[in-house]
This record gives structure tokens, C-alpha cells and sequence, in this order.
């Protein structure tokens, strides 16, 4: 048993289960990108931005943060976006150093056409569960996400 009472098989079996998610939520990332003609780590960016922004854009460092990828790496990628009318990087008004990004009317409308595919997706993939269990496992798996990087955080530094 691991701690807290937790059978070994249980673990082991959500572990796989997640991987197995991980697996099919990439090739779903990958199918959405291919249908408008970009990379899917150029897709995730796409949906970072899309959540992320309030009105103002976004800097790239939450786009990074929120991927949990390098911010070099968000700045290649949207700098190809840009030059495909995917979005726009403007220099930040708070400070100059920064660029803030916004999806173009291109992409939104780009987007939007992929809508009616992406909720028979959803549908597909929780059809089973409603909104109060979607919230009671997103708030679950936040803690395993919580706790999963301070056990990665532990093992990294030798204290596991």
C-alpha cells in the first residue's frame, strides 16, 4: 500500500489511465492543427491565447507558463503565426520590453468553423459525466497536478 491507503494497483491503473488520455489528447491536438495547417505545439499556443485573453493579449510568458514549455520556444513559434495572420504581437503599454499577443479575426473565425466538431468532441468525451462531476474531478485532478510537481520537485533535488 502507498500512502494514505491507497492500493499500488489503483495508482497504477490512474497513471496509465492518464497517459492513455495524454496519448489521445495529442492526437486530437494534432488532427485540430492539421486542419488549419499548423504544428499542434502551434495549436496549443493558439487555445493558450484564446483562454488567456482578457481583451489586452497576452504575454508570452503566460502562454509558456500555461503550456508549461520554454518562453524562447513561444516566442519562435508565435512569430510563425504571426507571419501566417494567426495572430498579431504588439508591444506591450505597460512595458516595452514585452509584446502582448491577440488571435487575429482569422484565427477566431478559423476557430469557430472548428466549433460544432469540437463540442460532438466534448460530447463524446464526457457525455457521461455532468457539470457538478466535471468540477468535483478538475478540482481532484488539480490537487494530483499540485502535488505531482512538488513530488517531481522532491525527487529532482534528492529528497525523495
Amino acid at each position: 500500500m502507498t500512502e494514505k491507503g491507497h492500493p499500488e494497483r489503483a495508482v497504477s491503473d490512474f497513471i496509465w489511465n492518464i497517459v492513455e488520455i495524454h496519448s489521445q489528447l495529442e492526437e486530437i491536438h494534432k488532427s485540430w492543427a492539421q486542419m488549419l495547417g499548423i504544428t499542434e505545439p502551434q495549436w496549443l499556443i493558439l487555445m493558450a491565447i484564446d483562454e488567456l485573453d482578457e481583451g489586452r493579449g497576452v504575454p508570452g510568458i503566460a502562454v509558456a507558463s500555461k503550456l508549461r514549455i520554454h518562453p524562447a520556444f513561444v516566442t519562435n513559434q508565435t512569430k510563425k503565426l504571426e507571419n501566417m495572420e494567426f495572430l498579431t504581437r504588439v508591444t506591450s503599454p505597460d512595458d516595452a520590453r514585452f509584446l502582448q499577443m491577440s488571435l487575429t479575426q482569422r484565427a477566431r473565425a478559423e476557430i469557430a468553423n472548428l466549433s460544432i466538431k469540437r463540442q460532438a468532441l466534448n460530447s463524446t468525451m464526457f457525455g457521461e459525466l455532468d457539470e457538478d462531476s466535471l468540477r468535483y474531478l478538475n478540482k481532484r485532478l488539480t490537487s494530483i497536478a499540485k502535488n505531482s510537481r512538488l513530488a517531481s520537485q522532491k525527487l529532482s533535488i534528492g529528497i525523495l
